[in-house]
């Protein structure tokens, strides 16, 4: 929701380090690096180490911001490197609840855990289609102005609001099933209206 609003500022604050730490790594190590990272806060959060696990989450945070503008700094951006991106986000969203759901161990925290998955399932399949009709029809992320390679439509919970969203999952694991539940039901609605809106401009 606020993603549009932010990227801009993320970008001048990242930039500085990537000019002077990370410009002669390829981007797709960095990515991998990112990945590394939030797998290692998977492992210490089901072991129930909550500041190791949001440390690392918060690494893993960072350098995926890190590959995109290492990237466009360089200019080595490419289809791959922005496919593999997504691609490792998604592993590690899927991750993170599914360590902090083992720790706790409660059958409703994995209740809860498999209707937040499923809402997250739905959720790629509405932006992510979404985004590759909206680049067929050359509307997508050049015509935007956006800096990534494909558009992403907007909605309530963007990157910022999922961040948000696991912090506060890894720091109350025992708010875990209302935490899990709250996210689940905007993720549902997020895609509702998104849906809404294609049925609106796709049969224009």
């Amino acid at each position: 929701m606020v993603d549009k609003f932010l990227r801009e500022t993320k970008e001048q604050v990242l930039l500085p380090v990537a000019a002077r730490f990370l410009a002669p790594i390829h981007p797709t190590v960095i990515t991998l690096v990112s990945f590394g990272f939030g797998v290692v806060a998977t492992g210490f959060l089901a072991q129930g180490y909550t500041v190791q696990g949001l440390v690392f989450f918060l690494l893993n945070r960072v350098f995926d911001g890190l590959d995109g503008t290492v990237a466009r700094l360089t200019n080595r951006q490419s289809d791959f490197g922005a496919y593999i991106d997504i691609v490792l986000d998604t592993v590690i969203y899927a991750l993170i609840p599914a360590a902090i759901a083992l720790h706790v161990n409660t059958i409703p925290g994995y209740i809860c855990l498999i209707a937040l998955l499923i809402c997250f399932y739905v959720n790629a399949a509405s932006w992510m289609y979404l985004a590759a009709l909206l680049e067929k029809r050359n509307t997508g992320a050049v015509a935007r102005g956006e800096m990534t390679t494909v558009t992403m439509p907007g909605g309530l919970l963007e990157g910022t609001e999922t961040i948000l969203f696991f912090v506060l999952f890894i720091v109350f694991p025992a708010a875990l099933i209302p935490l899990f539940t709250v996210m689940a039901v905007l993720t549902v609605v997020m895609a509702l209206q998104r849906f809404r809106w294609a049925a609106q401009v796709l049969r224009l």
